[in-house]
């Protein structure tokens, strides 16, 4: 197999070298997406065969034989179409013709630097990447838009969570000379007007705080029923991220938020992690995201419900466990999280031994760990002012 990859822009009347012309006079067989198809069908010699590029992949690729010269937006090595081709060719010769991508454009009419810039694709993909760009403050940022997240979501996304301080560059049909736009706009603006396909954005973020908090103050949070009680507190909350080895961690579950202190303080300290949290008091959803609105991290991912009823097979498998509240039933609940445990994962809970209290979680963890065959480390002992002093317990597979 062999596939000449020829970049295009959104011009109608596209220009090409000598070389490229030369290409296509020559091509036999020709794909790309149907508006590539509209720009350069009248640059292909009769009688040749065109291949829509369209979901299912697999069918389009099935079709694809001996040398097949592709049409893509701007740079194809750029996010493009040829990093697909080279992985599911790997054998095939490639041949890359680029030109600009749409941000290169949209900072070229701007007139502003872009080596700086901070790269996040929104085509076809979730928030995760995007939001971890804005959770640590991210100067720069070009996005790549698609039909549902639009200029105007994005806007509000980043209102919703508190990041009002960036501009916001939309442009619009880059390259073609009739219908391209380009508008400089505040969060406010964008999210109250519709944007024209295709379209990219640059956000600029020269007026937001380029810092974040290192422990969030208890203060910061809404608390459940206004309890000071019901929080983990910022020390102990830094001490038990610090047990769960966040910086090498990739899937983060915290069972019993209550109101997402852990959760989001790992967000917030850890923007890489994904975040399971689970809750069974009902009343804690609206807190949770509350909390994460006034501190600045979307991405959460929210289950309320019973976690011994919660189907957790098709959840990313944690290699971090944090277990906020078990409701007695500690080994129930860690039986269930070994079934999908990553064999490097870790487990840590906090253990307050309070006068008061029947049961020794200390002992049930204990207990539990020697039945299932858990490493322990030595446990952590913290006293704050008044409170009752607090174990942070760990064990491993």
């Amino acid at each position: 197999m062999k596939f000449i990859v020829i970049g295009i822009t959104d011009n109608p009347q596209p220009f090409f070298p000598p070389e490229v012309l030369e290409i296509i006079r020559n091509g036999k067989v020709f794909s790309g997406g149907k508006r590539h198809h509209e720009i350069v069908a009248p640059l292909l010699p009769a009688d040749t065969e065109w291949i829509d590029i369209t979901v299912p992949l697999d069918a389009v690729f099935k079709r694809y034989h001996d040398e097949v010269v592709v049409f893509a937006s701007g740079d194809p090595l750029f996010l493009g179409f040829a990093n697909t081709l080279r992985r599911e060719f790997p054998d095939a010769a490639i041949t890359i013709y680029p030109t600009f991508n749409s941000l290169q454009m949209l900072a070229h009419r701007l007139v502003i630097p872009y080596h700086d810039m901070r790269i996040v694709s929104l085509t076809g993909r979730p928030w995760p990447e995007f939001d971890c760009a804005l959770i640590e403050r991210v100067g720069k940022i070009g996005v790549l838009t698609d039909k549902e997240h639009t200029p105007a979501t994005i806007a509000q996304r980043m209102l919703d969570y508190g990041y009002s301080g960036y501009t916001m560059h939309v442009g619009e049909h880059l390259g073609n000379p009739s219908l391209e736009k380009v508008a400089t706009l505040s969060l406010e603006e964008a999210a109250h007007r519709d944007f024209s396909m295709p379209n990219c954005v640059i956000l600029d973020g020269k007026t937001i705080e380029n810092t974040k908090p290192y422990g969030i103050p208890d203060i910061a949070f809404a608390l459940l029923d206004g309890r000071e009680k019901m929080i983990t507190k910022m020390p102990i909350r830094l001490l038990t991220l610090q047990a769960l080895a966040l910086p090498k961690r990739h899937v983060f579950w915290d069972i019993g938020f209550c109101t997402g202190s852990i959760s989001i303080e790992a967000r917030l300290q850890f923007p890489q992690l994904h975040i399971e949290a689970f809750e069974i008091r009902p009343e804690c959803e609206a807190i949770i995201h509350e909390n994460a609105r006034r501190l600045g991290t979307p991405g959460i991912s929210v289950h309320i419900g019973d976690f011994l009823k919660t189907d957790i097979a098709s959840f990313p498998r944690p290699d971090a466990v944090f277990i906020g509240g078990h409701g007695g039933k500690l080994k129930e609940m860690i039986a269930k999280v070994l079934t999908v445990l990553a064999d490097d994962g870790v487990i840590v809970m906090n253990s307050v031994k309070a006068p008061k209290v029947l049961t020794d979680s200390q002992q049930l963890w204990d207990e539990t760990c020697e039945e299932f065959g858990l490493r322990q480390e030595p446990p952590m002992k913290i006293v704050i002012d008044e409170h009752h002093p607090i174990k942070i317990l760990k064990c491993r597979k």
